[in-house]
């Protein structure tokens, strides 16, 4: 089997997904989003990553469009999707979504609240455990897909697009290990966003990195193991 993730800066890259991905016997290709294959619409699983644009700036960065077309087709076909932050924003909008300006932005570590239906799927590994988030815009769905997670400042930090597909606006990906090419990629909105340091975000990424990483693990793992994904 394999999987194809696609990147929009080398460092928001699989993260832990690439090991989950090899202990299931899949291998994975890494393709930026200005150059995804056409073999990615029936790929095995597709996992679309994050990155600094916005989903809404097409007319500066016209291959939004590819992306957001490969999601609808593979999620009303049911191959299994998982979208990661700008990747579950283009999943939202693939459905017929929107995607706007939050009330703040949120970067930094902190929990999400499951709902019912979030306690229900393999979401449930990550329940009271820190996840790293980087975003400052938020999805609104349409009214028949319900929202699997929330903070204060996001209603929907996970939803689930159609049966074989994830999306997830923070990052569960991100272990403790592979921090400081964020830090160093993302200095100028770091800078730029009052009450956060990059010595504060290297400090809680080390004392919650590793518990995410072992709950991430499990979810990621009984999510590809109900969607039919590797062994």
């Amino acid at each position: 089997m394999t999987a194809i993730a696609i990147t929009h800066v080398a460092f928001e890259d699989a993260g832990l997904l690439q090991p989950v991905l090899a202990e299931r016997g899949i291998a994975l290709r890494t393709c930026p989003a200005w150059a995804i294959p056409d073999e990615a619409e029936d790929a095995d699983l597709v996992i679309s990553l994050g990155g600094p644009i916005s989903v809404n700036d097409a007319a500066d960065y016209p291959f939004l469009r590819r992306e957001i077309d490969l999601a609808r087709t593979r999620i009303a076909m049911g191959r299994p999707t998982i979208g990661i932050c700008l990747g579950a924003q283009i999943m939202a909008c693939a459905i017929g979504g929107t995607v706007r300006p939050g009330p703040a932005k949120e970067i930094g570590w902190a929990p999400v609240a499951l709902t019912a239906a979030g306690r229900a799927g393999a979401l449930v590994a990550l329940d009271g455990i820190p996840v790293l988030h980087w975003h400052g815009e938020v999805c609104h769905l349409p009214p028949q897909i319900p929202s699997l997670a929330a903070t204060a400042a996001c209603a929907t930090q996970a939803f689930a697009p159609g049966p074989r597909a994830l999306a997830l606006q923070f990052h569960a990906e991100a272990g403790a290990q592979g921090i400081e090419p964020w830090l160093v990629g993302h200095t100028l909105e770091i800078a730029a966003t009052a009450g956060i340091g990059v010595t504060g975000l290297r400090a809680d990424t080390a004392r919650h990195g590793p518990r995410l990483e072992m709950a991430a693990r499990a979810m990621f793992h009984r999510w590809l193991a109900e969607t039919g994904v590797g062994a």
